[in-house]
Formats: C-alpha cells, sequence, structure tokens
C-alpha cells in the first residue's frame, strides 16, 4: 500500500464517480459505496476519490426511508473519466423516466464506465446498455428482468463488471464492488484496511451468489429437501410432477410427501404452488405483462385456474393486483 508521503503517487488524479439518485432509491446500497471511498481516502491520506450527487431537477432526492438528499447537480454532461453509478430502490420502473433513459444513452456514447446499483440495473438494461452484457440485479427483481431483457445474460452474482457496465445485487454489495475497484486501483492493502474499517469480515466476489442457500433459507439441513427445493425453483414455468422430483433424488412419492410435511408442515404440491405463485406476484406488480402471459410463464394451463389458486392464497384476484399496482404508479406519478 501507498503512503500519504509516497513521492511516487503523491501526483495521482483523484477518481471520481457521479451517483445517480434515483426516485425511492435504497440508501444501503448507496451509503455502502460513499462509506467505503470516504475511508479508502482516509486510510490512505490522500484524496483518492471523490463524487457527487445529481439527479433530475438537481435539488433533492428522496430515498425509499423518506430521508432527503440534497443534490450537487442535475443530469448534466460528465467527464469521460467519471464513473457513473446510478442508484435505485423502490418502483424502479417508474423512477426510470424518459428523460434519465435518454442521458445516459448520450452519456454512454462517450464511453465512461457506468453502474447500476441495486434495482438500477432495470435503468440500465432500458437505455440499452446492458445489451449482450453480464448483470445482475436483486434477486426480487429477477423474473420480470429476465422477461423483459432477453438480450442480457443476468446471474445471481453479488456484483458483475463486464467491461465497461457494471450491475449490483444491492445492499451490501455495494462494499464488495467497492473493495473490487479500490484493490484494482491501489493494492490489496488498501482494500482490506477500508474492509477491516467497516468491520467487513467476508469480502465476496463477484463468483459469489446474492440468495442465502435453500438450507439457510428454510431452517432446515436436509440434502435431498434442498436438492428438491432447488429442481422446483429452476422449473416454475413447466413445472415438475412430486412422482419425478422424487424419481429424481431416489426416493418414493410417499417418503417425498413425508419429507415435506415433516420439515415443512405441507405438501411438496403446495410448496411449489407457493414458488409458482410469488413469482407470479413479482412479475404482475414489476412488468406490463399481461395476466394470461403471467400465467403461461408460472406453469398454469389457464388464467381461470390460475385467478382460483391466486386468490386462494393472496386473497385479491391476479387482476386485482395489477389494478391496485397501476394506482400506485399513477399516485406517484401525481
Amino acid at each position: 500500500m501507498t503512503t500519504r508521503n509516497d513521492p511516487i503517487h503523491s501526483a495521482l488524479p483523484t477518481k471520481r464517480f457521479v451517483f445517480v439518485l434515483l426516485d425511492q432509491f435504497t440508501m444501503l446500497c448507496f451509503s455502502s459505496a460513499v462509506e467505503a471511498l470516504r475511508i479508502a481516502n482516509r486510510m490512505s491520506g490522500r484524496p483518492l476519490y471523490s463524487w457527487l450527487l445529481a439527479g433530475e431537477g438537481g435539488d433533492f432526492a428522496q430515498c425509499s426511508a423518506g430521508i432527503t438528499f440534497q443534490l450537487d447537480c442535475d443530469l448534466d454532461e460528465v467527464n469521460r473519466d467519471d464513473t457513473i453509478l446510478v442508484c435505485g430502490g423502490i418502483d424502479v420502473q417508474g423512477a426510470t423516466t424518459k428523460r434519465v433513459v435518454s442521458w445516459l444513452r448520450r452519456e454512454a456514447r462517450k464511453g465512461p464506465v457506468i453502474g447500476g446499483l441495486c434495482t438500477a440495473g432495470y435503468t440500465l438494461a432500458k437505455a440499452g446498455l446492458l445489451d449482450g452484457k453480464r448483470a445482475t440485479i436483486h434477486w426480487e427483481n429477477q423474473d420480470s428482468f429476465t422477461e423483459e431483457f432477453e438480450e442480457v445474460t443476468l446471474t445471481k452474482s453479488v456484483f458483475v463488471i463486464d467491461g465497461k457496465r457494471i450491475t449490483t445485487a444491492g445492499g451490501t454489495a455495494s462494499i464488495d464492488l467497492m473493495l473490487k475497484i479500490i484493490a484494482e486501483d491501489h493494492g490489496e492493502d488498501l482494500a482490506n484496511l477500508v474492509a477491516d474499517q467497516l468491520i467487513y469480515t467476508s469480502i465476496r466476489t463477484d463468483q459469489d451468489t446474492q440468495r442465502l442457500s435453500i438450507p439457510t433459507r428454510i431452517g432446515v439441513r436436509h440434502p435431498k429437501l434442498g436438492q428438491v427445493i432447488r429442481m422446483m425453483e429452476q422449473n416454475i414455468e413447466d413445472p415438475i410432477s412430486p412422482a419425478q422430483l422424487a424419481a429424481e433424488v431416489g426416493m418414493s412419492t410417499r417418503q417425498l410427501e413425508r419429507l415435506f410435511r415433516r420439515y415443512l408442515n405441507r405438501s411438496p404440491k403446495r410448496y411449489y404452488m407457493e414458488l409458482r405463485l410469488a413469482k407470479a406476484r413479482n412479475l404482475l406488480m414489476q412488468t406490463d405483462m399481461s395476466v394470461i402471459n403471467v400465467a403461461m410463464a408460472c406453469g398454469f394451463a389457464s388464467p381461470s385456474h390460475f385467478s382460483k389458486c391466486y386468490r386462494a392464497h393472496y386473497d385479491t384476484t391476479p387482476y386485482r393486483e395489477r389494478g391496485s399496482q397501476a394506482g400506485r404508479v399513477k399516485a406517484t406519478e401525481a
């Protein structure tokens, strides 16, 4: 690691980040990134990094926690050497306005590094900046993203750097991304010092996935149960029968039934249905897909069967769910 008195590196230029704060952005993904940069400056004793806050209007931006941030500038032109990081959060579709998309396309032609933190991977994809690229986004938005942007190779990684495009899964993934950038810019020693200051004991790489393992999520460590649930999650559009699932893990259908009853207090069929309905709800809330297409994407043979199952589980119909979401979007736009 270099020191503040290092004559060779004392004249290193300051690297500037432009954080574009979308409406209702997630504060954690933004603050995690800024804190890592601030600590890098402090630990090195030099202004290695600087940053400014930008957004539509150039006045204020409000995060999803209701806290308002004063912006440094509007969506103005940035320098080619700047790194642009768009910060997303709740209702990123609504926050991805035509002006933001146009601005990103214009800036991209100049060749800077552009990233999307948390749900802002959607914003980059909407601008066409992720076409033919690998990317990631918060796991809750993955289903809708996959349906809308087939030209993007979506991964489950905590962050992805593909050329001059960066995406993160949100939350503390910003720390992992910044630690990688700091290490590449100024060495592993400085990155490790920053991690220590953040009490960040396990640095993740782009090879790490964002969600907890299945055993951790369900609170059960049973290899065959985990294997069956993984097959269910990977086959939502074309559900696999309980008999076939059981055969895949070397069990009888009755044994599989007992396994689910014992550990999850529900049948394999019921658990599978809940997974499919959860994906359907995500698609209804986050995309403009028709109810019929949502039903097909989640393995339902008919809209009527889908509606019946959805009402039984969520106490509302898919059509009403879609209508309530449209009402919320209009209220936000107003």
